[in-house]
């Protein structure tokens, strides 16, 4: 085959190259790159709904128990139920790294190239809110999606960073149990999902890519501790990029060995695994995992930058939502609650634990993030039907004879706050989430 299909021309240079790499496979290869893609969905463990279900009839994804394959004309991403948190749509070789990364609760967990967050909620999930994630992301735009994903997902054990990995590694030396590299790559495994990506491929930008991702990894082996874990992916078949980067860094930095892996019909006996799309059903994906030698505990500086919340701020929302956590500080006007935080100061943050709400005035306005967050049975709940839910979502009033603040629920999971009087609930749910069409 030359490369030529459906999909588009592919460039010859690349062609030519995996020639190499796969020998007698290459047509088997290029056959699949002209196949639809394959798409994912991955449950929230922490936002359990039976609803959920009809998106999961396309079978288990083998390496994530909450994985499922999802169909490819599915409209679960414009779903009231996707807005909830109840799930992740992401693709299935995606789902690969965190996996293997095996995030605990209790553990002190870095996801160093994070947006737009379906690894770092991925682990997340499976930390069930307890210990730390850090998820970092250094271009602002992207930042800002990220955390929009870590609140609907309802992780309250979260910081949103957007620093250069440098820069963290200055600050939280030897910090992180576990870190997570999701690198810039050259995008040859989006090749089949995003067509238009075979026409920016060059092989000079691989060569780049690979000069970055050495930068951020050099970063990345100053945040592990000692008999903590690295796992390094991309989303790229290039050996610059995959094995000759794994290889660099065993070399450079001797405390580090790969270790090896195995997932349900995956061996990794070398520590490395690359996803082709005609071996497993999934687009492109490849990861490396790494232990550090040694054992010392992960180590990180108590924050003491971050305001405390005042005693009167304090007082006014405690006695409007008594059944709250305890608010520990103030991330300039919203109280929010965290365990643990890493000493911040002086680096830029777009989210601090879990946004608990304002005090504006002497009035408590609780934040939508913690609507997603939890359920308390000393809050009023208001059940939407599915043309309710619609209306809701889209900004309108619901009839309603309760007052004050309402936690408003579909099909058992919360989608936002009301406040109820005179027969009428105000709408709350965020005017910057309003212009979206959803379906129920």
């Amino acid at each position: 085959m030359d490369g030529t299909g459906m999909n588009g021309q592919l460039p010859e240079a690349f062609v030519s190259r995996m020639r190499l790499q796969l020998g007698e496979e290459l047509s088997a290869f290029l056959h699949s790159l002209d196949k639809p893609p394959v798409r994912g969905i991955r449950l929230n463990p922490l936002k359990t709904t039976d609803a959920a279900l009809k998106y999961t009839e396309d079978g288990r994804i083998p390496w994530e128990e909450n994985g499922y394959y999802l169909e490819a004309g599915s409209d679960a991403g414009a779903s009231i139920l996707h807005a909830a948190g109840a799930f992740y749509i992401q693709e299935p070789g995606a789902m690969l790294p965190a996996a293997i990364l095996n995030a605990k609760p209790g553990e002190r967990i870095l996801d160093l190239c994070a947006a737009p967050g379906g690894k770092s909620t991925q682990i997340g999930c499976a930390m069930r809110g307890n210990g730390l994630l850090v998820c970092n992301e250094p271009v602002p735009k992207r930042a800002m999606i990220l955390s929009g994903n870590i609140e609907r997902m309802g992780l309250p054990n979260t910081v949103v960073t957007n620093e250069w990995p440098d820069r963290l590694a200055d600050r939280w030396p030897d910090g992180f149990d576990a870190v997570l590299v999701d690198a810039p790559c050259s995008g040859e495994g989006m090749f089949r999902r995003d067509p238009e990506t075979r026409k920016e491929w060059t092989a000079e930008r691989s060569e780049g890519c690979a000069v970055r991702q050495r930068e951020i990894l050099e970063a990345a082996v100053r945040l592990v501790r000692p008999g903590g874990r690295l796992v390094y992916s991309t989303c790229t078949y290039n050996p610059a990029e995959n094995e000759e980067n794994v290889r660099w860094l065993t070399d450079s930095y001797p405390d580090f060995h790969t270790e090896t892996f195995r997932m349900p019909g995956i061996e990794a006996p070398d520590g490395m695994y690359t996803c082709y799309p005609h071996r497993i059903k999934g687009e492109g994906q490849f990861v490396a995992l790494f232990r550090r030698a040694g054992d010392k505990p992960a180590s990180l500086p108590a924050d003491h930058s971050i305001l405390k919340p005042t005693g009167s701020d304090s007082a006014i929302f405690e006695a409007a939502f008594p059944s709250f956590p305890k608010a520990t500080h103030l991330f300039g006007k919203t109280l929010v609650t965290i365990s643990e935080l890493p000493d911040m100061k002086g680096i830029r943050a777009f989210r601090i634990g879990l946004h608990l709400g304002e005090v504006k005035g002497k009035v408590a306005v609780p934040d939508h993030a913690a609507a997603l967050c939890f359920r308390t049975p000393e809050i009023k709940t208001f059940d939407l039907g599915p043309e309710e839910a619609v209306k809701y979502m889209a900004g309108e009033t619901v009839p309603g004879d309760a007052a004050g603040w309402i936690l408003m629920r579909y099909k058992g999971l919360t989608v936002g706050w009301g406040k109820a009087s005179g027969g009428i609930v105000k709408n709350h749910y965020p005017k910057g989430l309003r212009g979206l069409q959803f379906v129920p």
